[in-house]
């Protein structure tokens, strides 16, 4: 009798934690397949630390094949899903069409940029989802300082050292201030920009930085970036965007070459594809992550739509939290599917968020005691570690090293700017 298959349709939080508890679950009994465009799981939270200059993009890149050792890894994209005859279709790495049989499936897909239909921003701004995108904005920072300390012109030079982010929540904070360290470091170097500091401008529409998490975290994150310099702006958004600057809702305009978009994720595009029913613009599930209809068919992550026990009515929000435990209990109930433990319906306790501002600066509220300066820093780095499933060591060594010392500022020049543009679906692989 052939061995069922149980096909995971991408490796971001949620994917990468159910190929690894399905592969102990089945212990060789199901073939696990996880259909993944690159060939490892990227721990985005340190991202901001790549951008920065103080990770090596390969310490947030944790192999698959090393961490999920009995789960068959087949690389490409997937762009179909038949339900009706339980089948995905795929394009590899190298453009070939594939098509591969499921007996579960398991849909988490993840996110992608998310977009608004303001002028110019699809091509003024840089996003940041994968580490293409992470890797290019840390050259581009080195760059534009170099290329100030080029000009003669004392506004272009100005220009050149604006930066600008719009979106100040988790990531877009941590991009600021980890590119505040950096480019003040850089500018160091430069002893012609005496006369010029790097500008950072940090925007969002609401009225607090991290609109999403607690108060007192917000307040800690505003406190550090204001003492720094960056000028956090509330309430107030980008309205064009050109090659020369920013126009602000204001009315201001921002002379700048650099336009960091972070206002947030949606779903990737294949979840409106599969034609299966939406909410809100996920895939509709059940309390047990089932979608309707198709119980042989499970979502989780940023794609579902998974209702929120705590609160009754709302659907659980798009963080690493929700989807490692969605993951896990997506595994669990194909299992049970199969007479292995028991269905269970999706229950969560919020063990606190940590924000790493860069230097000895970070806010956190772990089981929601509030911290702030050297030790949320500590508990934020311990909680990065615990949660890495790979590359501990070396990300340990890269942060000593950068404690130590000071940080790599040369442009290798991997990834150009046509190479991530903002409206990609796959900011993980370079386009060219």
């Amino acid at each position: 009798m052939a061995r069922p298959r149980i096909v995971i349709v991408g490796a971001g939080f949620a994917g990468f934690h159910a190929a690894r508890r399905l592969a102990r679950l089945a212990r060789g009994a199901a073939d696990v397949v996880l259909v993944n465009p690159t060939d490892y799981f990227l721990y985005l939270p340190l991202l901001p630390e790549v951008a920065g200059g103080v990770l090596d993009p390969r310490r947030v890149a944790v192999p698959l094949a090393q961490t999920l050792p009995g789960v068959r890894l087949l690389l490409g994209e997937v762009d179909g899903i038949d339900p009706a005859g339980r089948s995905v279709s795929y394009v590899d790495p190298e453009g070939r069409p594939g098509e591969l049989a499921y007996d579960r499936l398991v849909l988490a897909a993840g996110s992608v940029n998310k977009l608004l239909p303001i002028p110019g921003v699809a091509d003024q701004a840089h996003g940041f989802r994968g580490i293409p995108e992470a890797v290019h904005l840390r050259e581009r920072l080195i760059q534009q300082i170099e290329l100030a300390d080029a000009a003669d012109d004392p506004a272009e030079r100005q220009a050149r050292c604006t930066f600008v982010v719009v979106g100040a929540g988790y990531t877009g904070t941590e991009v600021a201030g980890q590119g505040q360290l950096f480019t003040a470091e850089i500018a160091r170097r430069h002893p012609r920009l005496g006369d010029v500091t790097p500008r950072w401008l940090l925007l969002d529409t609401a009225d607090r930085v991290l609109p999403g998490l607690d108060p007192r975290m917000s307040r800690v994150a505003g406190r550090v970036l204001r003492t720094r310099g960056v000028e956090v702006r509330l309430g107030t958004s980008v309205t064009e965007a050109t090659a020369h600057g920013v126009r602000l809702s204001d009315g201001g305009f921002v002379p700048s070459r650099t336009l960091v978009w972070c206002v947030g994720v949606r779903p990737d595009p294949l979840v409106e594809a599969t034609g299966l029913p939406l909410t809100r613009g996920r895939l509709t599930v059940d309390e047990y992550l089932s979608v309707p209809g198709h119980p042989e068919i499970l979502a989780c992550g940023d794609a579902a739509a998974v209702p929120d026990p705590s609160r009754p009515g709302e659907i659980t929000p798009m963080t690493a939290q929700h989807a490692v435990r969605q993951g896990r209990l997506a595994a669990d109930n194909i299992a049970a599917s199969y007479g292995v433990g028991r269905r269970r319906p999706y229950r969560h306790r919020d063990l606190g968020f940590v924000v790493d501002l860069g230097g000895w600066q970070a806010a956190a509220n772990p089981l929601h005691v509030p911290l702030s300066g050297p030790l949320a820093r500590a508990v934020a780095r311990g909680y990065h570690l615990l949660s890495l499933p790979a590359n501990r060591a070396r990300t340990a060594t890269d942060w000593l090293f950068a404690g130590l010392g000071t940080r790599p500022v040369t442009q290798l020049g991997l990834v150009p700017a046509t190479a991530v543009p903002l409206d990609t679906a796959a900011p993980e692989r370079v386009h060219r």
